[in-house]
């Protein structure tokens, strides 16, 4: 492929808006288990390694709650952990606070699902070796959603305390209703150069660069043409990609196709066909 995104290209910073930020700090660090690196006015800085931020917390004055599948915009975002104890540690930590926790074994990984007071989607994942990962003849890869081995994850746990999310923790991937499939595959794939790597291509598609099982996930769940979220929505505000090399293709493909784009001291700025904003930079 040669419009292919850089194999090493990952998530930086990922930035939400939400509702009552006090509340919403209480949630990110006792039951995810961000660390807060600073407040300021009507922003909190969340961090894994006490020194990079990893989320932002946004309060929008007299903010808008979003019914589920109602807009485009964040289906979830992933957190994926360094190993099975942690995951299972996390499960436990989620079900001491009583939170409603959804699963999936999905053959290339675990995961478990929640949401915030605002309703956003998270997904807390550990991966399965990549050596086991399986392709089926179209080259992608084969997932599934089976119950994931809770006892099990939960026995590894057994005796060690949860501090929280351990170095090593990073933004997976994540997961985007949109308004149209053909639309966001043309954008993902075609001008961002991310790579199929799964999905029915009717209602959803996963995306990868180098080879993951995927980093961006694409539906049509909201429904065909589902519109943007208000103004003022809680939810997805942007995420950050960090292309180490060739960003300055992926901006002149963006540019050519007429793609909305903003310059913004080192990084760019583009909006997908959805209206969801990604930030373009080349480091953390």
């Amino acid at each position: 492929m040669e419009t292919a995104i850089d194999k090493g290209t990952a998530f930086g910073l990922l930035h939400l808006k939400v509702s009552e930020l006090q509340r919403s700090i209480r949630f990110y660090t006792e039951v995810v288990g961000y660390r807060l690196l600073r407040v300021e006015g009507v922003t909190a800085a969340l961090t894994v390694d006490g020194v990079r931020e990893a989320l932002r917390l946004e309060e929008v004055p007299e903010a808008v709650p979003v019914p589920r599948r109602s807009s485009a915009g964040l289906y979830h975002f992933a957190i994926l952990v360094p190993d099975r104890r942690t995951l299972g540690l996390a499960l436990r930590n989620l079900l001491e606070h009583g939170l409603h926790v959804g699963q999936g074994d999905h053959l290339v990984s675990e995961a478990f699902y929640i949401t915030d007071p605002d309703l956003n989607g998270i997904e807390i994942y550990a991966d399965r070796p990549r050596e086991g990962w399986v392709r089926d003849e179209q080259g992608c890869y084969v997932m599934g959603s089976d119950p994931v081995d809770t006892e099990g994850l939960l026995r590894e746990a057994d005796g060690h305390p949860w501090t929280g999310l351990p170095a090593g923790t990073v933004t997976g991937h994540i997961h985007l209703h949109v308004s149209r499939l053909d639309e966001a595959e043309r954008f993902y794939a075609g001008l961002l150069g991310f790579e199929r790597t799964a999905g029915d291509g009717r209602s959803v598609l996963f995306l990868s660069a180098g080879g993951y099982h995927h980093h961006i996930g694409l539906n049509t769940w909201a429904g065909e043409g589902a519109p943007a979220p208000h103004p003022k929505a809680v939810g997805l505000a942007s995420f950050t990609l960090v292309i180490p090399q060739g960003r300055e293709a992926v901006v002149r493909r963006l540019q050519e196709s007429g793609a909305f784009l903003r310059q913004e001291g080192d990084v760019w700025i583009t909006r997908d066909p959805s209206g969801i904003e990604i930030v373009l930079t080349e480091s953390l």
